[in-house]
C-alpha cells in the first residue's frame, strides 16, 4: 500500500515538473521578466459620412422679350376674359374655351423659340414638330363642336370652331393681320346668330360673344399692332465675342457713356480757368447767346424736342402725307372681296354681292362703297370719311378707327359694331329698326330713324356720358346721363 502511494506521488511530482517546464517554455522570456500581456488592436474609427451633395447653381433667369410679354398680356387678359365667361356658361362651351386657351399659351411657346433660335424652311420637318401641339389644340376645338351638332348652343360653338384658324397668323407673311380680319368674318357669321338669339334673354351670351370677337381685334390692333409678319428671326450671333461695338452716335452714345458709371468721368480733362467764360471776360465778349425764338428753332433744340414734351420710345407711324401709297385694290378672293387703298373717288364703287360673300375695306379716304344685293358681312378698318350703303346683310357691319363714317341701310342689318369712331351717321330704313348698336370707344355717334317712307329722318344722339356710383346694397351701378332739351 506504502509503496503504491510512493508511485503515485512520483507520477504526480514528475507530471507537474513537466507541466511547469512547457509553461515556462511558452510564455517565458531570456531575460526572465514577467510576461508581456498584449492589449488587443483598438478597433478602427467610423468613416466619416460622405459630405451632403452640393446644391444645384440656379439657372440664370434670361430676360423675357418685350414681345413676349406683349403676348402674355394678351392672352392673360383678352382670352382669358373670354375663358372665364365660357366657364360661366359651361357645358361644351367651357370645354372648347379651355382648348382655345391651351391653344394660346401652346403658340406663346412656340413665339419664344422664334426669339431665341434661327427659323427654320416652312416646309421642313422641324417647323412641322413645332406645329404639331398648335394643330392638336385646333383639332380639339373642331372636334368639340362636331360632337356637339344637336346642342342648344351649336352658334356658340360652331362661332370658335369655324374661325380658330386665326392661330395660323403666325405662318402668314407678309401681312397675318389680314388673315386675322378674315378669321373674324367667319366667327360673325355665326357669332352675329348668338346676338340675334340671345340679346333679350341672356346678357351673358352677348357679353361672351364679343369677348371672343375682342380676341381678334386685339390681335389686329392692340401690342403688337398688327401682329409681326410672322415668327421674327433671332438676332444673329457672332462667332467673336471681343469684336468692339460700333460707336453710337446721337442719344444712344449719350445713354451709352453714362451706362459706365464711375468710369464715365475718365474720359474727361480738366478745364483751365482761361476757358471758363464766368472767369475769362475775353470769352462772354465774343460769344452770342440766342434769344428764346432762336434757341427753340436751332438746331439742338429741335433735335432734343425743347419746347414739347418728349416723345415716348418706340418707332412713330409715317404721317399719312409720308407713307408711300399703294395702288387701290378691288378684288374678289374666294368669298372675300377686298377693297383698299381707294381715296378721293368721285364715282361710287359698286359691289355686286351674294350670302357667302364677306368685304373687307381697308385703308380708303373719301370713298361711297355701294354693296348691292345680300352680303354675309362688312368690315371696315382705318377708312376715314367712307360713306357705306348697303342693301340687306346677314350679319354685321364692324367699324374700327375711321372717323366721320356714313351707313345707310336700305333693308335689313342685324348689327353694328364700332370700336375707336369719332362722328358718324347711320341711316336706318323701316324694315331696320330693331338693329343693334355696340360701340366703344366712340363719341359724336347719330343714329337717324324713320317710321314711315313719306316721313323725314329723326336724328337721335347715342349716348356718351355714363354715370357710375355705389348703390345701398353695395353693388356697382352705371348709368346713361340723359340731358335735357
Amino acid at each position: 500500500m506504502d509503496s503504491g502511494l510512493t508511485a503515485l506521488l512520483n507520477r504526480l511530482e514528475a507530471a507537474t515538473s513537466r507541466l511547469e517546464d512547457m509553461a515556462s517554455t511558452s510564455f517565458g522570456n531570456t531575460n526572465g521578466s514577467a510576461p508581456t500581456i498584449v492589449a488587443p488592436a483598438p478597433a478602427p474609427a467610423p468613416a466619416p459620412p460622405p459630405p451632403a451633395p452640393a446644391a444645384p447653381p440656379k439657372p440664370i433667369e434670361e430676360p423675357i422679350p418685350e414681345s413676349i410679354e406683349e403676348f402674355d398680356e394678351f392672352v392673360n387678359t383678352t382670352v382669358k376674359k373670354y375663358f372665364t365667361i365660357s366657364e360661366e356658361i359651361g357645358g361644351a362651351v367651357g370645354k372648347q374655351a379651355g382648348s382655345v386657351l391651351a391653344a394660346f399659351e401652346g403658340q406663346r411657346k412656340f413665339l419664344l423659340i422664334t426669339t431665341k433660335a434661327k427659323k427654320p424652311a416652312m416646309s421642313s420637318q422641324t417647323f412641322m414638330q413645332l406645329l404639331k401641339p398648335l394643330e392638336q389644340s385646333i383639332m380639339a376645338v373642331t372636334e368639340i363642336r362636331e360632337a356637339n351638332r344637336g346642342s342648344s348652343l351649336f352658334n356658340n360653338l360652331s362661332a370658335v370652331s369655324e374661325s380658330i384658324g386665326v392661330l395660323a397668323w403666325i405662318t402668314i407673311e407678309p401681312k397675318p393681320y389680314k388673315h386675322v380680319e378674315e378669321s373674324l368674318g367667319s366667327a360673325q357669321y355665326w357669332g352675329n346668330r348668338v346676338l340675334k338669339e340671345y340679346k333679350d334673354k341672356d346678357p351673358k351670351q352677348i357679353e361672351w360673344i364679343q369677348s371672343y370677337y375682342q380676341i381678334f381685334k386685339d390681335l389686329t390692333h392692340a401690342p403688337p399692332p398688327p401682329p409681326p409678319p410672322g415668327p421674327p428671326p433671332p438676332a444673329a450671333k457672332f462667332e467673336e465675342e471681343n469684336k468692339p461695338a460700333p460707336a453710337a452716335s446721337g442719344l444712344n452714345a449719350v445713354f451709352s457713356e453714362l451706362n459706365k458709371g464711375e468710369a464715365v468721368t475718365k474720359g474727361l480733362r480738366k478745364v483751365s480757368a482761361s476757358e471758363m467764360t464766368h472767369k475769362n471776360p475775353s470769352l462772354r465778349a465774343g460769344a452770342t447767346v440766342p434769344t428764346r425764338s432762336d434757341s427753340r428753332s436751332s438746331v439742338s433744340s429741335v433735335g432734343l424736342g425743347r419746347g414739347k414734351s418728349p416723345a415716348p420710345p418706340g418707332k412713330k407711324p409715317k404721317p399719312e402725307n409720308m407713307r408711300t401709297k399703294k395702288p387701290p385694290v378691288k378684288k374678289l378672293d374666294g368669298n372675300k372681296w377686298f377693297i383698299e387703298n381707294f381715296e378721293n373717288e368721285s364715282q361710287p364703287i359698286e359691289i355686286e354681292a351674294s350670302l357667302q360673300h364677306s368685304i373687307l375695306i381697308s385703308r380708303c379716304n373719301k370713298v361711297t362703297i355701294m354693296v348691292k344685293g345680300k352680303a354675309n358681312a362688312i368690315s371696315i378698318d382705318n377708312s376715314p370719311r367712307l360713306s357705306l350703303i348697303v342693301e340687306t346683310l346677314v350679319s354685321s357691319v364692324d367699324v374700327i378707327k375711321s372717323s366721320n363714317f356714313a351707313l345707310q341701310v336700305l333693308g335689313t342689318l342685324p348689327t353694328i359694331l364700332m370700336d375707336q369712331v369719332d362722328g358718324a351717321q347711320i341711316y336706318l330704313s323701316k324694315e331696320s329698326t330693331h338693329t343693334e348698336v355696340f360701340s366703344s370707344k366712340c363719341s359724336g355717334l347719330n343714329l337717324n330713324i324713320i317710321k314711315a317712307e313719306d316721313e323725314d329722318y329723326k336724328e337721335v344722339p347715342l349716348p356718351e356720358q355714363i354715370r357710375t356710383y355705389v348703390n345701398k346694397d353695395g353693388k356697382v351701378v352705371s348709368e346713361i346721363v340723359e340731358h335735357a332739351g
